[in-house]
Formats: C-alpha cells, sequence, structure tokens
C-alpha cells in the first residue's frame, strides 16, 4: 500500500472517511474468517442460543487470541490509525460486525459511534475491516459522506436519498470518524458477511472493557510492545503507592499521549 498520509488526513477532516484497500493479505483474512466463526460460536455457547439481539457480534475480539492480536503488528494498519489520533492511542472497542445469512445486525439503525462532537478534536477513530468481501448484495454499510460535523442525526429519508454503500474487498479497511451518520445493511444472501470494527481512542480514556485484565489468564510474553500498546497495557491506573512509584519504565501508564 502507497499510503498517502496528506491526502488521508484530508479525507477524514472532509468527508469523514477513507478506504485503504488491500491493508491485511488474503491468507491473512482467510484465517480471520476461521477464527472469527469459532468466537461466533463460542459468543453464542455462553448467551446459551442464537437467538438475542447481537448475535453474530463478538464482544471483544482479543479474548480469543490468534489473528486477533497479531493484527496489530501490521504497520498498514496501525499507521492509519495514529495518523489521526497518535502513537499514544488505544483500543476502545474491539468488535466483529459479522452479518448472518438471510438478516441484518446490532448496526441496522442510524448511528454515530461516539456521542461527543468536539469542533476540530477526535476521541476516537474507527477501522471497520473487511474479512469477506463485502457488497450491496450482502449487506454493506450505508454511510452519508461528511456529515461528521453534524449534532443533529438526519432524517432517514434525507439518509435514504444521500447515503452510499461501504462496497469492500477483503482485507480493505473502512477507515471513519466515530461521529459520521452510518447504519447496517440487510444480508439477504445465503452466507455470513464477516467484519470486524475496532474502535481507538486516547490513551487517557476508559476503554470499553478493561481489555489488560480481561487478558491477564493470556500469555502475553511474546506479544510485541505494538500490540500491548495498542491493547492498553501501557495506558493503565496505578493501583497503589507501591505501582505509582515505581521506575518510570515500568510504570501501568508509561507511554506518550497527545
Amino acid at each position: 500500500m502507497s499510503f498517502d498520509l496528506t491526502k488521508f488526513k484530508q479525507d477524514i477532516a472532509v468527508d469523514g472517511y477513507s478506504i485503504v484497500e488491500n491493508v491485511f493479505s488474503a491468507p491473512f483474512m482467510d484465517r480471520a474468517k476461521i477464527e472469527l466463526e469459532s468466537a461466533i460460536g463460542a459468543e453464542a455457547s455462553f448467551h446459551g442460543s442464537t437467538d438475542y439481539t447481537d448475535y453474530g457480534m463478538v464482544l471483544l475480539c482479543a479474548l480469543y487470541g490468534g489473528i486477533f492480536i497479531e493484527i496489530f503488528d501490521e504497520q498498514k494498519f496501525t499507521e492509519p490509525v495514529e495518523t489521526i489520533l497518535g502513537e499514544g492511542s488505544i483500543v476502545y472497542g474491539y468488535t466483529s460486525s459479522s452479518m448472518p445469512p438471510k438478516a441484518t445486525n446490532y448496526s441496522s439503525r442510524i448511528h454515530v459511534d461516539c456521542p461527543r462532537l468536539i469542533p476540530d478534536y477526535l476521541t476516537n477513530f474507527g477501522a471497520f475491516i473487511a474479512v469477506s468481501d463485502i457488497s450491496e448484495e450482502n449487506g454493506a454499510m450505508h454511510y452519508l459522506p461528511a456529515s461528521h460535523n453534524d449534532a443533529k442525526e438526519p432524517t432517514a429519508d434525507y439518509f435514504e436519498k444521500n447515503c452510499q454503500r461501504a462496497v469492500l474487498e477483503k482485507g480493505a479497511v473502512f477507515f471513519f470518524s466515530p461521529r459520521l451518520w452510518h447504519r447496517g445493511g440487510v444480508n439477504p444472501s445465503n452466507d455470513w458477511r464477516h467484519a470486524i470494527t475496532i474502535n481507538f481512542c486516547r490513551p487517557y480514556m476508559k476503554q470499553r472493557i478493561d481489555i489488560p485484565r480481561a487478558l491477564s489468564h493470556m500469555e502475553s510474553s511474546d506479544w510485541s510492545e505494538k500490540v500491548k500498546q495498542k491493547l492498553g497495557f501501557y495506558a493503565q491506573t496505578p493501583i497503589s503507592y507501591e505501582e505509582y512509584y515505581v521506575p518510570p519504565e515500568k510504570r501501568k501508564f508509561r507511554q506518550k499521549y497527545e
């Protein structure tokens, strides 16, 4: 990928989104599909059935290890995020956005992913990863270009007349302002439509789930510094004087922040 930093920043500022092709390889996405389907099955087991509102959504993908950890070692993925939020950005939310056959999912309403609208400042940034090819025929996202500075929700009629569809090839990423008005489509096909959505935030903010604590049962010694940083391991709040007064390189919060 030839990443044009200036154009990417301009696209996000003006249009509220940017589509970057070939961020992940086809073999990596093939692995992602297998591991995602396994995780969806595990979530259904937790709920005791598939008859619940969020069926198909893995609440915290990182819990399942594998590609969900390795994904942050891909510079072509983290560089665009850091272009907008800085190197200190961490994961806020990390879910699947898979859509079952003949169905829609929890994203089907017109919405934004962040309630805060602060002029010229983003607290969060979104990345929608196409694990499989995403088309109008299998539930591509509807989005309203340049709506990220609109505090008021657009009317359904206006949205319908002016929205576009996020048609993506496997391995592409739809990067977007969390203030961009959008909604999920409907998948009338006979196959699952698989995607992952990661919402990043500033490191001084709380994560949706305390990821370092949630993953405390996992062996992380072989994870890269980038993986640990993005998952929030270096942006934790000390729980005691002892943790607070350790040397800087051992502190719970020891990364840069913008």
